[in-house]
Order: structure tokens, then C-alpha cells, then sequence
């Protein structure tokens, strides 16, 4: 028989008892929406996860203050400080592999402008601090190396601050004051919006290192909090990693048996534990998703033996004029095929309309992709040729004579 002929006999066969049909279709239709709006719930979630490790920076090593055993004492990470900005001139000249690095220092402070007033989070780095951070400026310009080096009182602000003390006021080239010195605002950043942890990237302010340190803190010794670098590569970072290791120890003057006085973290270690976790999380709600896809199979099975049983007189006289038990079976499993594929057409519109539907309403990042809606439809095609197989094997395998008499 013609494909075109055995499709034409398999939707009139299943047009007969459309309600039916319908209900059968119905778990298929469920499995794949499920399973595409489950998956894109999960990439969505990855995305953004990603996302928002990319925005602290790019192909970024951070090092920070380790642990000091001081007279049988161990402090904690970051207990001491050990970290200076001579450390920092000593990793951008001898770590080839790091493109740029800036020491940071952090502190809180009251920021006032006429009768507005706003505690926020400061943040003292180098020129190359929104370079590092892959923080780009919406307004103004940030701060140059010979305001680093003069402790210049110059600020640049996050929109947070901007929006709590500005309102209505061009901020770049006005004075405010912190703790009574006047800093001019030079530049305000592009917003970030809130971080993975939960915190507002936003409400800050950044001034050169060597202010905060000197006119803030009133610190007389140049202890840094941290240091933050981006790598030339995201495979650089491992390497650089082992590099700075090497140097800190030998600038430290650490002996072989003594533990680092720093800590090393990759961020694209935590890019790829974030990766892997969000892809188990996309992969159990899709397999949870995918029950209702072997439930639907079931149903279809189920529907497919009650058919071989009301037509077993038809059958029968297939054969008796001249059906081959391959055309029977190709018939029925084309029936079972076209209630899948029908079904999971329908499932993959449904999907994509939820997963829309669930980032607007609920304002969820989902992702659909073509992959996802792809490997559905092609499994509730696979649902229909494996739970339709049995029911069109037993039409095959009926013996004519028995068939044209049964009632």
C-alpha cells in the first residue's frame, strides 16, 4: 500500500470516533507541554544564573586574605591582612596571563546632597576596577590612574544611589559630601540589578583605592581587602591560578611546609558548579515531565487493542482480499504514529504558550528552544511507534477465517 492511502485510512479510522481520539491525544499533549515548559523553566534558570556570574566580571580570579597560624591560633579566611598593592603591580607584570587586576577596598559610608541623604556600601579600586568588573558607565567617566595615585576625591555611583539622591538632578559634576569631605561625582554606572546572592549591585559608590584607604578608613598601612583580575581567556584562569599561587608565596615568603596566607577563587569554577547544578535541575523536572509522555503512550496502546478488537471483522476481510499481515500492521501502527504526532504538535504549541505565559505573569526567565520542542516532538513520535507496535502486531497476527467470523 501507498503511505499517502495507509495515512488517508488512518485518519478516517481515527476521525470515526473523534472524542475518542481526542482523549488519547490528550496525555501526549500533556507529556510534551510539560516537558517543554519544565526544560525551559530550567534554561531560563541557567541562563540567568550565568548571567549574573558573567556580570561580576569576565574570565575573573579573585584573591583574597587567607589564614595566619599566629602562636597556635588559626584565623579564619580573610582573619589577617596579607594582601598589599604592591601584590597587585607584581601579579599584572609577571602573570602572563592576566590582563588587568585591581586591588579593592571595601567601607560604608553616609553620602548627603542638599537635604537627601543615603548609607550605601563603598568600593575602593584602580582605574581598571569597571574593566575587571565588565561594568560599563551610563554617564561621565570613570577614574583615571593619576586620581588613583593623588587620592583624589572623585566618586562614581551606582544608579541606586543615584536614584535616592538625585531625583531630578543630573548627578555627574555635583559635590557631596561623606563623613565632611566633598567628592565630585564623575560618573554613574550602568545598572546591574540584583546579584545571585540577592544583593542590590547597585547601591554602591566607587573611589579610588588609595582615597578610601587614606581619607575614609584614615588607614596608615596599605592593607587591601582583595584583588580582583580577568584573565586573556576563560581556559587562562586555571593556569593563572597556579601562577599567582607561585608568586604570593615567593613575595610572602612562605616556606614550603607553610600554608597559602591567601585564598584563590575562580569564578569560572563557580560558572561551571552553577552550570552543572541548573543542568541536573533541567533534566529532573523534564524527566518528571516525561512520565506523563509514558502515561500517554499507555493510553494510546490501550485505545489501539480496544480498536483491533472492534475491527477484527474488518480485518478479516483485508485479508481475505488480499491484505498482507504487514499492511495490517503498518495500518494500525500508523494510526498509533498519527495520534502521537498529532498530539505532540499540539503538546509543542501548548508548551511554548505556557513557558510565555509563565515568564509574564510569574516574570520567571524561560527559555525555549528549538532543540527541546525538537526532541519532544520526535519522542511522542517514538511514545506512539513503541506503545503502538503490540496492538498492530496482534491486528497482524489475527487468522482471516477466525476474524470474518467473529461478531
Amino acid at each position: 500500500m501507498r503511505l499517502w492511502a495507509i495515512l488517508k485510512v488512518a485518519l478516517r479510522a481515527l476521525g470515526r470516533n473523534k472524542m475518542r481520539s481526542a482523549l488519547t491525544m490528550l496525555g501526549i499533549i500533556i507529556g510534551v507541554g510539560a516537558v517543554i515548559a519544565m526544560v525551559s523553566i530550567g534554561q531560563g534558570a541557567q541562563s540567568r544564573v550565568l548571567a549574573q556570574i558573567q556580570s561580576m566580571g569576565s574570565n575573573m580570579v579573585e584573591v583574597e586574605p587567607g589564614a595566619r597560624n599566629m602562636g597556635g591560633v588559626r584565623t579564619g579566611a580573610g582573619g589577617v591582612n596579607t594582601l598589599i598593592p604592591a601584590d597587585v603591580d607584581a601579579i599584572v607584570q609577571e602573570v602572563p596571563t592576566v590582563m588587568m587586576a585591581t586591588p579593592t577596598v571595601r567601607g560604608s559610608a553616609q553620602l548627603i546632597f542638599g537635604n537627601q541623604n543615603w548609607f550605601t556600601p563603598l568600593m575602593g579600586g584602580n582605574e581598571h576596577y569597571a574593566q575587571v568588573r565588565n561594568w560599563d558607565i551610563a554617564q561621565g567617566t570613570f577614574f583615571s590612574d593619576t586620581e588613583v595615585r593623588t587620592a583624589a576625591r572623585v566618586m562614581v555611583l551606582g544608579q541606586t544611589v543615584v536614584n535616592n539622591l538625585f531625583e531630578g538632578v543630573d548627578p555627574v559634576g555635583q559635590i557631596i559630601r561623606v563623613r565632611n569631605l566633598p567628592f565630585q561625582v564623575i560618573g554613574v554606572l550602568v545598572s546591574k540589578g540584583y546579584g545571585m546572592f540577592g544583593q542590590d549591585q547597585d547601591n554602591l559608590a566607587i573611589m579610588p583605592y588609595t582615597t578610601l584607604m587614606k581619607k575614609i578608613r584614615l588607614s596608615q598601612v596599605d592593607w587591601v581587602d582583595n584583588i580582583m583580575m580577568t584573565c586573556t581567556g576563560l581556559s587562562a584562569t586555571h593556569v593563572a591560578q597556579k601562577q599567582i599561587t607561585d608568586l604570593l608565596r615567593q613575595r610572602h615568603k612562605l616556606r614550603p611546609a607553610d600554608p597559602d596566607d591567601f585564598h584563590i577563587q575562580n569564578f569560572t569554577d563557580i560558572a561551571d558548579t552553577a552550570e552543572q547544578t541548573t543542568q541536573v535541575m533541567t533534566l529532573l523536572l523534564g524527566s518528571i515531565a516525561a512520565v506523563s509522555l509514558i502515561v500517554g503512550g499507555i493510553g494510546i496502546m490501550n485505545i489501539m487493542l480496544v480498536s483491533v478488537t472492534e475491527r477484527t471483522r474488518e480485518i478479516g476481510i483485508r485479508m481475505a482480499v488480499g491484505a498482507r499481515p504487514g499492511h495490517i500492521q503498518m495500518q494500525f501502527l500508523t494510526e498509533s504514529m498519527v495520534l502521537s504526532m498529532i498530539g505532540g504538535l499540539i503538546g509543542v504549541m501548548i508548551g511554548v504558550a505556557l513557558s510565555i505565559t509563565i515568564s509574564k505573569l510569574l516574570n520567571w526567565p524561560t527559555l525555549v528552544s528549538s532543540v527541546s520542542m525538537i526532541v519532544s516532538f520526535a519522542f511522542s513520535a517514538a511514545v506512539g511507534i513503541f506503545f503502538g507496535y503490540y496492538p498492530a502486531y496482534k491486528a497482524a497476527s489475527l487468522d482471516p477465517i477466525e476474524a470474518l467470523r467473529y461478531e
